[in-house]
């Protein structure tokens, strides 16, 4: 993977983060705070979940055993 594709996925999945609140307080507005949390949690847990591969990329790059081109 080179480093332009690394950071355009950093940049998403920050992006999925601010889609996460920004739904949540949509759906707040319409609707009950649990049903605003459903709504929220599967882009939330999408964006934890590729944050969490981002750091093992960064760290196999640190390591030096997939370096990053």
């Amino acid at each position: 993977m080179d480093r332009s594709r690394f950071v355009a996925l950093a940049f998403a999945a920050f992006g999925l983060v601010f889609l996460s609140f920004l739904l949540r307080g949509v759906a707040r507005l319409v609707a009950p705070y649990g049903v605003a949390v459903a709504v929220s949690a599967p882009v939330l847990v999408a964006a934890a979940g590729l944050l969490a591969a981002l750091v093992v990329l960064a760290l196999l790059d640190v390591t030096g055993i997939s370096p990053l081109e």
